[in-house]
């Protein structure tokens, strides 16, 4: 007999907490093991019960949602379900943190205005998936005895073989799962200004994507952006360009264009589609950088950028919240290089330094 997956609810609205305690109750192999209404006590039940999973409101008393997500991650890691709302700007960004500091996923509470049992059925799978998640400690909120934080050393990243060298012109970086997280620690290790234009897919439930873009801009050194329809490729030197909400993100005769083709692999935006123009556009210039993800989306995409000669990366499986994009990409062949979290930013750094040195003379 399978184990029943251990939830703690962590919701400050009574009636919004017992909806959700008694939607997972419908379901057998789900426990409600704990309900609490702010922040300092999921962190003491989360402490006491471990459970397998914690559905995590943002806006709490005592201490927020973000604060209770950084101490958990820090202490005691557990696969974070952020449950909250996305018509709140400043909601928004604390679930953007809570996904940086090592949440999982994120889903929207319910509106009341969805069909009969849609929102309880992606409630119970969602909950069901994130539980099954690896998660990894994060040391940024990690105190000291006297409430000061420590300085985390982190081991040296072992020396890669150099990259062959060349000039490149672009690079682009698809993530889902852990995404937020890899893609700012990267973001974090490039120079500033970087002189390539990068393009950046990620996958994040709706009505979440919004404000990501606007977020992530404020985060590091390098300016962030959703691509607009027409703009030049070439124009976006020394930014990050994301695919927009709902939209694929194509590159043709040097500029964006943007698409409502068909979902690939229920993803739009998709990281194949992405990388597929990025190869036919770019060929022997184009960097590609696949980073951790459920699913397939963009393996086949980067076996396109390695067959049209561009250098292709893989964030390695140690590092990966979910080493599944990565996997199906090394499995097709698609991946070049395969290189820890702490690895990519440097090495897109040493990749880009032909273009630097050429734009100092």
């Amino acid at each position: 007999m399978m184990a029943t997956i251990r939830v703690l609810v962590v919701e400050d609205s009574l009636t919004v907490r017992r909806h959700l305690c008694e939607v997972l109750a419908t379901d057998s192999a789900l426990e409600v093991v704990g309900e609490v209404a702010d922040g300092k006590q999921a962190i003491e039940r989360c402490r006491a019960l471990r459970p397998d999973v914690v559905t995590m409101d943002m806006m709490l008393p005592v201490m927020s949602g973000l604060g209770a997500t950084e101490y958990i991650m820090a202490h005691f890691p557990t696969p974070i379900l952020v449950v909250s709302s996305s018509t709140n700007r400043g909601e928004l960004f604390k679930t953007y943190e809570a996904l940086a500091a090592g949440a999982v996923d994120v889903l929207e509470k319910p509106q009341g205005a969805e069909a009969d049992g849609v929102w309880e059925r992606q409630f119970i799978a969602t909950v069901k998936l994130v539980s099954r998640i690896r998660v990894m400690t994060h040391l940024r909120a990690r105190l000291g005895a006297l409430g000061q934080p420590q300085i985390a050393s982190r081991p040296a990243a072992l020396a890669a073989p150099p990259f062959r060298r060349q000039e490149f012109e672009i690079v682009a970086i698809g993530a889902s799962t852990g995404g937020p997280a890899a893609i700012l620690e990267i973001l974090r290790a490039l120079p500033s200004p970087f002189p390539l234009p990068v393009l950046f897919v990620l996958h994040i439930n709706e009505p979440f994507a919004a404000a990501f873009a606007e977020w992530l801009d404020g985060q590091t050194g390098t300016p962030v952006s959703y691509a607009r329809e027409g703009d030049m490729v070439s124009a976006t030197a020394g930014r990050v360009t994301m695919a927009p909400p709902d939209s694929h993100l194509v590159l043709r005769n040097g500029r964006f264009h943007l698409t409502s083709e068909p979902a690939r692999h229920s993803c739009r935006p998709s990281v194949d589609t992405l990388f597929e123009s990025v190869a036919r556009e770019y060929g022997p210039t184009a960097i590609a950088c696949l980073l951790t993800g459920m699913g397939r989306d963009g393996a086949a995409g980067l076996l396109e950028v390695r067959r049209a000669g561009g250098l292709t990366i893989a964030q390695d499986e140690e590092t990966s919240i979910v080493y599944g994009m990565p996997r199906e990409a090394v499995s097709m062949g698609g991946v070049e290089r395969q290189l820890s979290l702490t690895q990519i930013g440097p090495a897109l750094s040493t990749l880009a330094a032909p273009r630097t040195e050429l734009l100092r003379r």
